[in-house]
């Protein structure tokens, strides 16, 4: 048959138009977001609230029976070691005390005698593990110098020698403490066998400080042992972070800490010092009681950082409980379940393939990848039910 020109014109229109009717027909890609898999920091972290507390704090108790005088401190007042008085007590008189009370003041003394003994010997526990702390830094800096100790061993080191420091401190406050309680027995010793002046007995600060409470400011008649008033150091906080039993077992004394939303500017630094031994029933805002774990954690900031941060303020806490400069990430947000096994989408010239991924820690915002997976591979984050294995997809412009 012979083509005429009208004959090949309506042949054109006809494979033009079947063309654009299969083009027409043929499934739109589907619009995607993307992620790139990658060697990147990460870190999983247990968040939650807490408060802060002063590590060291002090009850002055009456040393003696008798009348109180009215206590002119006020909270927040400034105190200072063996100056500021604290309490004036007019002892009762001597010839009214029996046997009994003097017994129970010569007790007190003997007791207060062990404290001071046993208060020494911690203050020389603690400057020995000073010294160690301190030896084991100084080898692990000498060896970092070879190669032979890893960042986290010299972290690890630093740490200890903080803590070894703090518990030194420790020591000694409650050495002071000690010290200052003998005093005051000794002299209510005296006054109980009638051996001064029945003159006002003055209680002074045993440190530093301010005051925290008044619990008695009235004037009145006070027995022995009777709490007046509680100092401490408010610029010496730590902080208490109550947190799940199950999470509670990842988490070892040294593990950093992010401390945030505390009311100031920059997030603050932090350490773990102790994981308490023993839980507590709490019960959740939804009413579920929960078994809970209280952490203990040291500032590592100067004071001047947290300006403004008191006793029993809020905050939230993130400690970490793994971290790696390096991992093999994928973005959390391309994971999603196929049996029992997790999947992404990997795109492969313009299309989606499925893979299935070994997956190893998680933190909400990353995954670490531990097979399935290569650096440069580019997955799609949050498919959509539209995605599927062979998808045609495109990048959606401005997104991955």
């Amino acid at each position: 048959m012979k083509l005429t020109f009208g004959r090949i014109v309506t042949l054109v229109v006809v494979l033009g138009g079947a063309a654009a009717a299969v083009y027409a027909l043929r499934p739109r890609p589907v619009e995607v977001e993307t992620g790139v898999v990658e060697r990147a920091p990460m870190r999983v972290m247990v968040e939650e609230d807490g408060v802060t507390r002063i590590r060291e704090r002090y009850i002055v108790s009456a040393p003696l029976a008798g009348r109180l005088a009215r206590v002119s401190l006020d909270p927040g007042d400034e105190v200072i070691a063996g100056q500021t008085v604290l309490a004036t007590i007019q002892p009762t008189d001597p010839a009214l005390l029996d046997a009994r009370a003097q017994a129970e003041a010569e007790a007190r003394v003997r007791a207060a005698q062990a404290a001071v003994d046993r208060a020494g010997a911690a203050v020389d526990r603690a400057v020995a593990g000073v010294d160690f702390a301190e030896k084991d830094l100084k080898r692990l800096v000498e060896a970092s110098e070879r190669l032979a100790a890893t960042p986290r061993e010299l972290e690890t080191a630093a740490f200890n020698v903080t803590i070894a420091r703090q518990d030194l401190r420790s020591a000694e406050y409650a050495r002071e403490i000690a010290r200052f309680e003998l005093e005051l027995a000794q002299s209510a010793l005296t006054q109980a066998r009638g051996g001064g002046e029945n003159a006002a007995f003055v209680i002074p600060a045993p440190v530093s400080g301010r005051v925290l409470r008044v619990m008695q400011q009235s004037a009145a008649v006070v027995s022995a042992g009777a709490p007046i008033i509680e100092i401490g150091d408010p610029a010496d906080l730590e902080a208490v972070v109550d947190v799940l039993s199950v999470d509670a077992v990842g988490i070892r004394p040294g593990d950093a800490v992010v401390i945030e939303r505390w009311g100031g500017g920059a997030a603050l630094r932090g350490a773990v010092r102790l994981v308490e031994p023993a839980a507590f029933t709490k019960v959740s805002a939804l009413g579920v009681d929960e078994q809970r774990v209280n952490v203990v954690i040291d500032f590592l900031d100067e004071p001047e950082a947290r300006i403004g941060l008191g006793d029993g303020f809020r905050i939230e806490a993130g400690i970490v409980v793994w971290r790696d400069d390096a991992a093999l990430v994928v973005p959390d947000s391309a994971l999603f379940r196929r049996g029992t096994a997790w999947a992404v989408f990997v795109i492969q010239q313009d299309h989606a393939v499925l893979r299935t991924v070994q997956v190893g820690r998680r933190n909400g915002v990353q995954a670490q990848v531990l097979g399935g997976l290569v650096e440069g591979d580019r997955v799609i984050v949050y498919p959509g039910d539209r995605v599927q294995d062979g998808t045609r997809v495109v990048v959606r412009a401005g997104r991955g």
